[in-house]
């Protein structure tokens, strides 16, 4: 129903309205990037405790704060794909999933990098550091149902579940600092009160958030297409595409 609802909701509406929006999405999360990690790796002040040791902040929160923001777009995508039978819904769920993961990883690397000088080990069973481990398995589990089925339906259908199932493991991480006792540090920039930082090492650190952000949008629409192409490469469409492709234009 939702197709004849909405035009973008079309595959091939959908692959054309990325294709337009995928040169300036890129752009952006390359200037926000390149500027966010400059400020903050190069002229942001040290921090008085940390030393400089608190620069990998620029990178770990970020990747951590949309870890947790594109399994809840994915999530809600599955939703989408489950009830309303969306097979593009299904498609940009798909999508996201690696781009999801790749950013949990990168948040468990270089919060274990921070955590070596900090607390003196590469890894402990913090709630904080245990709970995103856990949502790098759920996008581990959702890819690989995405790829465990030769039905691209059922395969869907077990993905979106699994994708639902696992938002409880959110707000875990996000309270985790808060419901328990650890070694993690508390929030900085996610409170209803003054931020816990400086603004002169806050600014760079909203940067870089509002960059992995376009970055992520950049990587989904690039992904989201060539799933649309996969999926859909018995369309007529498809193949005017490709046409088009072969003689420069789009």
């Amino acid at each position: 129903m939702w197709k004849w609802l909405h035009p973008y909701a079309k595959p091939e509406a959908a692959y054309r309205l990325c294709g337009k929006l995928l040169p300036w999405f890129a752009i952006l999360s390359l200037l926000l990037l390149s500027l966010g990690s400059l400020w903050g790796l190069a002229f942001a002040p040290a921090d008085y405790q940390q030393g400089d040791s608190f620069r990998i902040i620029y990178i770990h929160v970020p990747a951590a704060i949309w870890s947790m923001g594109v399994y809840m777009s994915m999530a809600i995508a599955a939703f989408i794909g489950l009830v309303w039978q969306m097979k593009l819904s299904d498609m940009a769920a798909s999508a996201m999933a690696p781009i999801g993961a790749v950013y949990t990883f990168i948040a468990l690397v270089t919060g274990s990098i921070w955590g070596k000088p900090m607390w003196g080990a590469w890894w402990v069973w913090d709630a904080r550091l245990t709970s995103e481990l856990i949502l790098l398995f759920l996008y581990l589990g959702v890819i690989a149902l995405y790829q465990a089925f030769d039905d691209q339906r059922t395969a869907a259908k077990a993905a979106g579940i699994l994708a639902i199932v696992g938002v409880v493991n959110l707000p875990i991480i996000h309270f985790s600092v808060e419901w328990w006792n650890t070694l993690h540090q508390g929030a900085t920039i996610t409170k209803f009160a003054k931020p816990s930082i400086a603004s002169d090492m806050l600014w760079p650190l909203l940067i870089n958030i509002l960059g992995f952000a376009f970055f992520f949008a950049t990587l989904t629409m690039v992904r989201l297409r060539n799933e649309i192409i996969s999926k859909e490469s018995h369309r007529p469409w498809v193949a005017s595409v490709a046409k088009a492709r072969l003689q420069g234009g789009e």
